[in-house]
């Protein structure tokens, strides 16, 4: 415990900043409807296009909504796509990584050529072509329908796995070939004990730090699939839908419309880097942190 304190102390200022911005965002948004002063989308024609103010505080929409409510419910639309997402994209990947580093010859071969396939489009492109193909209503799986916004989620998870595979296989690789392995190869082990007793854990640190910085790109993605009109749809209240809704009420004054869901993105995505870069330097073997905790 000592150890760790000793760690703790030594990540940076931004760190920290990092982790504050990303729990006060997961904050509120699970506590989004004890926090939020109006109902998101109660349309009010009276109070439309309202400057911020002591009532609204960051303004209304052109329907009369609440902006500040509607960033807080926003908040869950987008913070669930990138945590979903990486859960997803994690599981889907490092079983794959792991996979081919531990079997190796034509199996490797050929879970990596899908992986590089998969990575060569870039991420946003499948995002909105996959989208656009499938539309936006529900899908039919069997007995269950999967609303878009699950939609979206398991879609973005399958395109983050390409990269968790290849981290996972790189470190994998190295690992299975390890001298500690192949002793536990002459105890007697069986596969499962030694992928999930000796390859995984190993594995874990790079992996907890791609996740950390996967969840910002998940949120950039949720926007902008949400900003043409193929992600979380009207009236729910998403961070890219408010921005597409506001594109042009900057130039006829209404500033604050684009500017404040512009701002809980930036805030949001800077949050996550920061805590991404602060988990980094704790798990980097070469930094004096990672140095303590050992």
């Amino acid at each position: 415990m000592t150890k760790l304190r000793q760690a703790l102390a030594i990540v940076d200022w931004s760190g920290w900043l990092g982790a504050a911005i990303v729990v006060a965002m997961v904050g509120a948004a699970v506590l989004a409807p004890w926090i939020a002063p109006f109902d998101p989308v109660a349309v009010n024609i009276e109070d439309r296009l309202t400057a911020p103010d002591a009532v609204h505080w960051l303004g209304t929409d052109q329907a009369g909504r609440d902006v500040f409510s509607r960033i807080l419910f926003g908040a869950r639309a987008s913070l669930a796509v990138g945590i979903g997402a990486v859960l997803i994209g994690g599981l889907i990947g490092v079983s794959a990584g792991i996979f081919a580093a531990y079997k190796g010859g034509l199996a490797e071969l050929a879970v990596m050529r899908v992986v590089d396939a998969v990575a060569s489009i870039p991420l946003l492109v499948w995002a909105i072509a996959i989208v656009g193909v499938l539309g936006v209503g529900p899908v039919q799986v069997g007995p269950l329908s999967l609303p878009n916004e699950v939609k979206i989620v398991v879609l973005v998870g399958c395109l983050f796995s390409p990269v968790f595979a290849r981290v996972t296989h790189a470190v994998a690789k190295r690992v299975v070939s390890a001298d500690f392995v192949k002793a536990r190869w002459l105890q007697g082990a069986g596969h499962w004990a030694i992928v999930t007793g000796d390859v995984l854990p190993n594995c874990l640190s790079p992996i907890i730090v791609q996740a950390t910085l996967l969840v910002a790109i998940g949120i950039v993605v949720e926007a902008s699939v949400s900003f043409v009109g193929l992600g979380v749809q009207p009236p729910a209240a998403s961070w890219g839908t408010m921005l597409s809704d506001a594109r042009n009420a900057i130039y006829s004054g209404e500033w604050w419309l684009p500017v404040f869901p512009g701002l809980a993105i930036s805030i949001t995505v800077v949050g996550f880097n920061l805590l991404g870069d602060a988990v980094r330097d704790l798990f980097d073997p070469r930094s004096e942190a990672r140095t303590l905790v050992a």
